[in-house]
């Protein structure tokens, strides 16, 4: 059975959204994390525990989640797949644009099935709109993707079950935060990132030329090099929702390294 506690990552100040303080506390995790020896470490992680005011609830309903009553075996490579799916509606209508890999698509207008009629009066006419992303929090499909391959290759449960996307602390949140959780639960297990291959599924708008910054993106969040990230995007050959501009979907295979004598480069 497993003994150590996960470090309480989601500590906030009373009365403070939740999100908004989420990003502050990836660095307490790297820090304890960082001490070398499992008495060391232990201490440090009392001493951080104890230093930041903490919802004890919100952290034993999560932790626990991510502290399984089995062992997290040290095998030297795991792999995992994530899969996420949002719906795309009129930007109006969503009250948030289209952001994948944290970068923000701005696009011209596209043209979008209204499928129930609702903006042309008509049942599946095409109606030319700027789009966003139905979703509790940004609505992110490859961070999303990429925390759920990360807990899927350590056996941990679903981004779904940890972030429930029918939870008010989540409304709205910037799914960078999940990504630097996702990376402090890998690394407390003594994991790196092996690689990491994004296949984006969207009919447009087109992303060619945001790539880049998606992948910028993974890199930094996940303390990983260019070389070990590659991102892939292809239509739906107009094919279901995705084909008619009505979600985009993604699917991300990760495999995850044991990190030897403390060594992550």
């Amino acid at each position: 059975m497993t003994s150590r506690r996960l470090l309480p990552l989601l500590a906030f100040s009373a009365g403070a959204p939740l999100c908004d303080a989420f990003a502050a506390l990836p660095r307490l995790a790297r820090a304890a994390a960082d001490v070398s020896g499992p008495a060391a470490r232990a201490r440090a992680r009392t001493s951080l525990a104890s230093s930041a005011p903490a919802d004890e609830a919100t952290e034993a309903e999560i932790s626990s989640l991510l502290r399984p009553s089995y062992d997290i075996e040290p095998i030297p490579l795991r792999i995992g797949h994530g899969f996420d799916i949002h719906r795309m509606v009129p930007l109006s209508e969503a009250g948030q644009p289209v952001v994948i890999g944290g970068v923000t698509i701005e696009h011209e207008d596209q043209k979008w099935t209204d499928k129930e009629g609702t903006y042309t009066g008509e049942p599946g006419a095409i109606y030319k709109t700027q789009l966003g992303v139905i979703a509790h929090s940004d609505g992110d499909v490859v961070y999303h993707s990429l925390v759920d391959a990360i807990f899927g290759a350590l056996t941990l449960p679903d981004i779904g079950q940890v972030f429930q996307d029918t939870d008010p602390r989540w409304k709205g949140c910037d799914s960078s935060k999940f990504m630097e959780h996702a990376y402090d639960v890998m690394k407390f297990y003594g994991y790196k990132i092996g690689n990491i291959d994004v296949t984006l599924i969207l009919e447009r708008p087109k992303v060619a030329g945001f790539k880049p910054g998606m992948k910028e993106n993974i890199v930094r969040l996940l303390h990983t090099t260019e070389g070990r990230v590659n991102i892939k995007a292809r239509t739906h050959e107009r094919v279901d929702s995705v084909g008619e501009l009505r979600s985009l979907s993604c699917h991300v295979v990760v495999t995850l390294e044991k990190v030897v004598g403390g060594d992550e480069s």
